[in-house]
């Protein structure tokens, strides 16, 4: 494995803030903690050859799970499970088994991913006993007693421009340094212009992370200041470590995730591969903000644990506006956040994996 071009990803030290207050950036010409992780723990996709990543997939005897978190997604779900099936199952046999885990679609996403061979779970089967949950964690939740991989690999459904390298991408760092033990993926992020007939600009995408994601984490855990996207929806990881910590409901799961294992295994188990380019649906602005609220309140409540926040509880009322009848009217509604307990705590889930426990998956 060629060594990271550091400078050809666009990194400027200078362009990142000290990780804690009052340290400068670098002493005696030595880099500071955030500069040599950035160093050390950022990757390109390119890096990663296929056929060595099967290779050290069968010396370390390890079994992989892909999964596709899905709801509504019956316009792109059937190329996505097409390329990855075709490229990474059944072309080289990296991928064990690629899931897709539906949150109660209406439209046809489970016939198309089924047809195109995928094997297709739907929330409310799994772990029925643990009652329903909610939002997009429930489905990344409940995936890991779906899938019955050793390393867990998740992609958006909703890519357009869908490539091998979203997964080989992740994969790679988990197979290729045993130290590492999560893997999140950013890329550039165009963004769809709205009423300019769908074109795409070269930059704009991520507007939930650059306004509130990244100065959220650059001012209360520094230590994490140094991931590109901590939002993206592409990451993996080993199942041992997402046993032991929870999962958020809705959209905070993403950064309940980060700061979690942040504080299970330290940032140095953390890792983050340049996928390139990611073209998907632009959300509207009213769901980026219900989004920014999700986001807000799992970092309020991880402040409350952590003792830097007081345990009187905020508001989970979320007021916007509707604007389309030529005036203003509020519109509220209560948007709490959820957790799932870490899902190595779950009897029923530690029932399943003994009954899978031989599973060798597909060599």
């Amino acid at each position: 494995m060629r060594q990271t071009n550091v400078a050809a990803l666009g990194y400027d030290p200078a362009a990142y803030l000290p990780p804690a207050p009052g340290r400068p950036l670098s002493v005696g010409g030595r880099l500071s903690d955030l500069d040599a992780w950035y160093a050390r723990r950022t990757y390109h996709a390119g890096q990663f050859e296929l056929d060595q990543l099967v290779a050290a997939k069968r010396r370390l005897r390890q079994t992989i799970s892909l999964c596709l978190p899905t709801r509504n997604e019956q316009a792109t779900i059937g190329k996505i499970v097409r390329v990855l099936r075709e490229a990474l199952v059944e072309g080289t046999p990296l991928v064990d088994e690629l899931l897709v885990m539906d949150a109660g679609s209406a439209d046809r996403t489970r016939e198309i991913a089924a047809a195109e061979g995928a094997r297709v779970v739907t929330e409310a089967e799994v772990l029925p006993g643990e009652g329903p949950g909610a939002g997009k964690g429930e489905g990344l939740w409940k995936s890991l007693d779906a899938c019955r991989g050793d390393l867990m690999c998740w992609v958006d459904a909703d890519v357009v421009n869908i490539h091998p390298r979203f997964v080989t991408g992740l994969l790679g760092p988990l197979l290729t340094e045993p130290s590492i033990a999560y893997v999140k993926g950013f890329y550039e992020r165009p963004l769809r212009q709205l009423g300019g007939g769908g074109e795409l600009s070269p930059t704009g995408g991520g507007r939930v992370t650059e306004l509130l994601a990244r100065p959220l984490l650059n001012a209360l855990w520094p230590q994490l200041a140094g991931i590109v996207q901590p939002l993206s929806g592409e990451f993996a990881g080993r199942r041992e470590l997402f046993e032991r910590v929870p999962f958020y409901s809705d959209y905070g799961v993403e950064l309940g995730l980060l700061i979690d294992i942040l504080n299970e295994v330290g940032i140095d188990a953390i890792a983050q591969v340049d996928l390139e380019r990611r073209v998907h649906r632009n959300q509207e602005l009213h769901a980026l903000s219900r989004m920014s609220f999700a986001i807000l309140q799992t970092a309020l409540v991880h402040l409350a644990e952590e003792g830097r926040l007081s345990e009187d509880p905020w508001s989970t009322l979320f007021v916007q506006f509707d604007q389309t009848q030529g005036g203003s009217r509020p519109l509220s509604r209560e948007l709490a956040v959820t957790r799932r307990p870490p899902i190595g705590k779950v009897e029923a889930y530690r029932r399943h994996r003994r009954e899978v426990a031989g599973w060798q998956g597909s060599g």
